[in-house]
Formats: structure tokens, C-alpha cells, sequence
């Protein structure tokens, strides 16, 4: 289940990119874990000649990083190189694959690529026991095809809300659930076996290890779950993340934070680590990881929201200098700060972030007050 470091590393690996008309950035920190176990996939132009095609992924590793990593490397070439994603009748060098073969080319690449996982020595001989989830999109020009074989997730804002998002693989869902008694599994605390916290996942060979029942019908299954989604002009942006963004975030609260940072910055790293830094300060124990994917009419950035954030700033350091003014000489710090503004209604903080959105804005505001304060080693809400 995992085991915990004293302190959160809290140093983010970033990219960004651009092409096809998508502009992405993303990140990821290792956190409270005491392993960073998240890899993730972004090409802008997929082989084949799909130029106007790209691919993204969040792979979330357990028990090791290894079956992460080799996913990272290996999905995008296991879902375009088989027969069912280029089709039969394609000529050599270019394909036009239809939605049909692109969805049927996903769910065969995640197959083939777990049996791929099976024969390498440290995993086919049980040393290294790790699995990894997987949620990923291909984006042509005209549809964005969604999988998601575990629980990480992908959701896609359109028109200024969350209009679809991926389902989570758990145990206790009464179809995954019956798939695990059929394979001689149990659930116990919400747990494949009392042991495993997702009901599908590529890698973790000792649940899938009964004789007789194909690879789906184990008690974890390597299937993606796949939706198709046409593209529209509504469309803004698409979030792909891991569990440590999810377990302290609704798909609500990301897409609403997500939108409103667009309105103050373009750049979509920083946006990132925002998500990011906000999951740590709401309590997040996991490593985590978000691939933000934005779409032409993504929210732009406005001059209105600027001002209203630098007012919200200014309110903050108004009220931040009355604490600080009528408190007790050493009684101040960020985590008292933090403490008292949560109880208060204060207007204007981000949408979906909240209070804690702004924890570093706070600090640099308190170490201009007070530049004596010892830097704030919490990393949790109040």
C-alpha cells in the first residue's frame, strides 16, 4: 500500500509542447511516497503518417516502477504497430485507420502489451510484482478516443464545463466485483484480495495467474475501458492524471481551477504545477502526475481576471497584515495564518482550489511582513 517519507519531495519534472493545433504541458512530484512510480507518454505526430495525430498518457505505478516505465515506452508502438489499428486493406507507409479500427487498435495494443510485460525475466519469474494503471487519448483531427484501464483518470472540459470523464476501475463496482468471484477473487476492504486498490491494470501477474480464463476474465484485467469522443469547436481543454490528483479533487474542481489559471497565464507547465501544488496543500499522500492537453478555443488569457486576481492578492495581504498586527509577538507563522483565513469568507479565491490555491502567495506575502518567520514545512490543508 505504500510507505511514506518524513517529508514530501516536492521538485516537479515538467514539458510542454506544441503542434497539431494542441498545446500541452504537464508535471509531476514524487511527493509524500518514499518512490516515485508515475511515468507519462506526449508525441505530438504518430507514425504511420498520422502528422495530425497525437498521443498522451499518465501511467501510475504500485509495487514498483518498472511495468510504468515500460508502458511509457512501449504503449503509443503496441497500439499503432497491430493489425487491428492500421486495418487490413492499408497500403504500406500511411494509414487512414476509422474509428473503428482506432478503438479496436487501443484495446488490442494494451493486450499485447501485457502479454509483452509477462515474458520480461524479473516479471515472468515473480521477483518484481509491480502494475501500473493507464489512462491515455489519441487526438486526430476529427475525434478524441479515450482509455483508461484502472484508476487514473481523463476528463474533457467543453463549452465551460466537465463534459465527460473516464470511469474509475474499482473492486467494489458490481461489475468488476463479479469478475473477481468468477476468477475465485474476493473483495475485502474495497481491496482485490484485501490487497490491490484497482480491479484492472497492466502488470500485477500474480492476480492473473488462473488457469483456463482468458485475459480479461482474470481477477485484474488488462482491458482499457474506450469512449469516443468527436471533436467540436467547444472543446477547451482535456486533463489526464493520476489518482493523487483525484483522491483530493472532484473532475469539477480540476476543470474550474484548470479554466481559471488559463485566464491569467498561457502557460500551461506552470498551470500544471499549480494542480499539482494544490493536490499536496489539500492533503495528497500519492505521487502525481497531469498531462494538461489545450485546445484551440482553450480559455485565453484576460486582463479582467488579472485584475481580479491582484486584487484578491491585495485583500490577502490586507488581512494577512491585521493578523499578523494583532497577534501575540511568535505566534505567527504560515500554518497559523493558513488556520485562521480557512474559517473566514474571502472573496474572489480561485474557483476549485480555494483558499489553499494560494498557500505560496500567502507565504511570500507573511515573509514580507514578517521576514524573521521560519519557512512552513506543513504540506497539508488546515
Amino acid at each position: 500500500m505504500g510507505a511514506f517519507l518524513d517529508k514530501p519531495k516536492t521538485e516537479k519534472v515538467n514539458e510542454h509542447g506544441s503542434g497539431n493545433g494542441l498545446r500541452f504541458g504537464l508535471s509531476c512530484m514524487q511527493g509524500w511516497r518514499v518512490e516515485m512510480e508515475d511515468s507519462h507518454t506526449s508525441v505530438l505526430g504518430l507514425p504511420h503518417g498520422l502528422k495530425d495525430w497525437s498521443f498522451f498518457a499518465v501511467y501510475d505505478g504500485h509495487a514498483g516502477a518498472n511495468v510504468s516505465m515500460y508502458c511509457s515506452e512501449n504503449l503509443l508502438d503496441s497500439i499503432t504497430n497491430n493489425k487491428d489499428f492500421k486495418g487490413t486493406d492499408q497500403p504500406a507507409g500511411q494509414i487512414t485507420p476509422s474509428v473503428e479500427n482506432v478503438s479496436e487498435g487501443i484495446r488490442t495494443g494494451f493486450l499485447l502489451l501485457d502479454e509483452k510485460l509477462r515474458t520480461l525475466p524479473e516479471l515472468e519469474n515473480g521477483v518484481d510484482k509491480s502494475g501500473s494503471t493507464a489512462v491515455c487519448c489519441i487526438v486526430s483531427p476529427t475525434h478524441i478516443f479515450f482509455a483508461n484501464c484502472g484508476d487514473s483518470r481523463g476528463v474533457l472540459s467543453r463549452n465551460a464545463k466537465c463534459e465527460f470523464f473516464t470511469k474509475d476501475h474499482k473492486p467494489f463496482h458490481p461489475t468488476e466485483r463479479e469478475r473477481i468471484q468468477n476468477a475465485g477473487g474476493s473483495v475485502m476492504i474495497q481491496r482485490v484480495n484485501g490487497s490491490l486498490a484497482v480491479s484492472r491494470a497492466l502488470g500485477d501477474f500474480e492476480y492473473k495467474c488462473v488457469d483456463g480464463l482468458g485475459p480479461c476474465e482474470q481477477l485484474v484485467s488488462p482491458e482499457p475501458e474506450i469512449t469516443v469522443q468527436e471533436r467540436t469547436d467547444k472543446d477547451e481543454f482535456v486533463v489526464l492524471a493520476c489518482d493523487g490528483i483525484w483522491d483530493v479533487m472532484s473532475n469539477d474542481e480540476v476543470c474550474d481551477f484548470v479554466r481559471s489559471r488559463m485566464q491569467l497565464t498561457d502557460n500551461l507547465e506552470s498551470i500544471a504545477n499549480q494542480v499539482v501544488d494544490t493536490c499536496l496543500y489539500k492533503g495528497s499522500r500519492d505521487n502525481m502526475s497531469i498531462v494538461l492537453l489545450a485546445f484551440p478555443n482553450a480559455p485565453k488569457v484576460s486582463q479582467e481576471a488579472i485584475q481580479k486576481e491582484g486584487e484578491l492578492d491585495e485583500r490577502l495581504e490586507r488581512r494577512i497584515g491585521e493578523i499578523v498586527n494583532t497577534s501575540e509577538p511568535g505566534e505567527v507563522d504560515l500554518a497559523y495564518i493558513m488556520h485562521v483565513l480557512c474559517y473566514e469568507e474571502i472573496e474572489g479565491l480561485p474557483p476549485g482550489g480555494g483558499l489553499v490555491s494560494k498557500r505560496q502567495t500567502i507565504e511570500e506575502i507573511l515573509h514580507r511582513l514578517c521576514p524573521n518567520t521560519r519557512p512552513d514545512d506543513v504540506s497539508i490543508a488546515p
